[in-house]
């Protein structure tokens, strides 16, 4: 396991495309626009306790600039799982209330690479390529979960790796 300090920030935020982030920014000072400017002008009483107007100005923003960064997430990460763009950023779209992120999020496809001996288009989670055979991953001998080439030990079983060191090809990257 690496060591807590170093692990620095994750991918997936790189994933976040500069136009999702302006049109979050976007968003938000439009909502805010409205509930400052805009609606005040039209209620015919007095509007609420300024604490509970901040907190649902910011929450509403909030929730508009999250949409519109969900939106590019979906679009930047369905190509490396070798989904239907389109469909799921309609998905994202027409579902009210974030009902389509989490749909997409729950069906997504595992990650696609490319075999390094072969080049044909693999799940992540594969261990040997479909066309030529190529172990892909090391893998324990007993359960055959995947180990880093370093371990001695299977997490799972506890199998100890160096018996069925044969089964084992180090896996170049």
């Amino acid at each position: 396991m690496r060591d807590p300090q170093s692990i620095t920030v994750n991918d997936e935020s790189r994933l976040i495309p500069t136009w999702s982030i302006i049109a979050a920014s976007v968003a938000f000072l439009l909502v805010e626009y409205y509930f400052w400017i805009i609606a005040p002008q039209n209620r015919p009483h007095a509007g609420p306790v300024i604490g509970l107007r901040i907190y649902f100005n910011l929450s509403w923003g909030l929730l508009a600039s999250l949409y519109c960064l969900m939106l590019g997430y979906v679009s930047k990460d369905a190509p490396r799982r070798g989904m239907s763009i389109r469909f799921w950023m309609l998905i994202c779209m027409v579902m009210p209330g974030g009902i389509g992120a989490v749909l997409y999020f729950l069906l997504r496809q595992p990650q696609i690479s490319r075999c390094p001996a072969c080049g044909t288009h693999v799940q992540s989670d594969f261990h040997y390529c479909p066309q030529c055979n190529r172990q892909l991953v090391t893998s324990c001998g007993n359960c055959f979960l995947s180990v880093l080439p370093a371990d001695q030990y299977c997490t799972r079983c506890g199998h100890e790796l160096a018996v069925t060191s044969a089964h084992l090809r180090v896996v170049e990257r």
